[in-house]
């Protein structure tokens, strides 16, 4: 199956139905950001640490696979020559209203965040990733990918799921509490029963994939980046999650590629 075409199609749908990945900001985060205020998440709820991101103002930034209309039009306002990357074209479309709404500059490139080729070695000083690599079969490559664009000190901001959320069968846990039913690394495509893939397919439901912390945080070390940064996160309460009232099952991270890296 072609997982990136699927997903493409499943996130152009989101965006009718008003995932909140979906949902552009407002004039009001905008103006903020002009003023140097700048609130931007790469997990559910807790904001990026101010003291994570460069200098702002003039920064080459990428922001991957992170279409939406959300954290690249307020980089832009805080100043930022701004690049979004994204697989699909309507999230795409929601970056370019609100920079029209807002008189902001920015690019928009539709790809595969495991394919930056588009791009030359160090063209960026940052890099934004919100959750979205559960969307890939494999990680590494998006960590190597980031590496060689990112020139040399330049930064890393990242966040991902841990795959501990994908232990459970998600189908039973309402009506049976949380029940372990996959390994990690988890695949919709290999791991679930052929009915329950099919109603993700039939439904235009996103494909996920459970990567391992092995991938997550060694792939970065492996890629060559240092980690400089880490804190955990969750569902907030407008979310009924259950293994929410246990552990924060999200993670986000800031790596720097070493200022002595050619």
């Amino acid at each position: 199956m072609d997982v990136r075409a699927h997903n493409r199609a499943a996130w152009d749908r989101d965006v009718e139905r008003r995932n909140r990945w979906t949902v552009p900001v407002g004039p009001e985060a905008i103006e903020q950001a002009r003023s140097g205020v700048i609130s931007i998440v790469l997990t559910p709820t807790r904001p990026v640490p101010r003291e994570w991101f460069p200098p702002l103002a003039g920064a080459r930034v990428l922001c991957l696979a992170s279409g939406g209309g959300q954290q690249a039009p307020l980089l832009a306002a805080a100043g930022a020559q701004v690049t979004v990357f994204d697989n699909s074209p309507r999230q795409l479309a929601q970056d370019r209203l609100v920079a029209e709404r807002e008189n902001l500059s920015l690019d928009t490139v539709l790809g595969d965040m495991a394919d930056l080729s588009l791009f030359e070695n160090a063209s960026f000083e940052l890099i934004v990733h919100p959750i979205s690599n559960c969307f890939v079969p494999e990680v590494p490559p998006v960590w190597r990918e980031c590496f060689r664009v990112l020139r040399a000190g330049g930064v890393l901001l990242a966040g991902f799921t841990n795959p501990v959320r994908y232990l459970f069968d998600s189908e039973r846990t309402e009506r049976q509490g949380l029940v372990v039913r996959h390994a990690i690394p988890y695949s919709d495509l290999s791991d679930l029963d052929p009915a329950d893939r099919q109603r993700l397919i039939d439904g235009m439901e996103s494909l996920e994939f459970g990567h391992t912390l092995d991938d997550q945080i060694g792939g970065q070390l492996e890629a060559g980046f240092l980690l400089t940064g880490f804190y955990e996160d969750h569902y907030g309460d407008e979310v009924d999650d259950a293994l929410s009232q246990y552990l924060a099952t999200f993670i986000a991270t800031r790596a720097v590629k070493p200022s002595d890296t050619a």
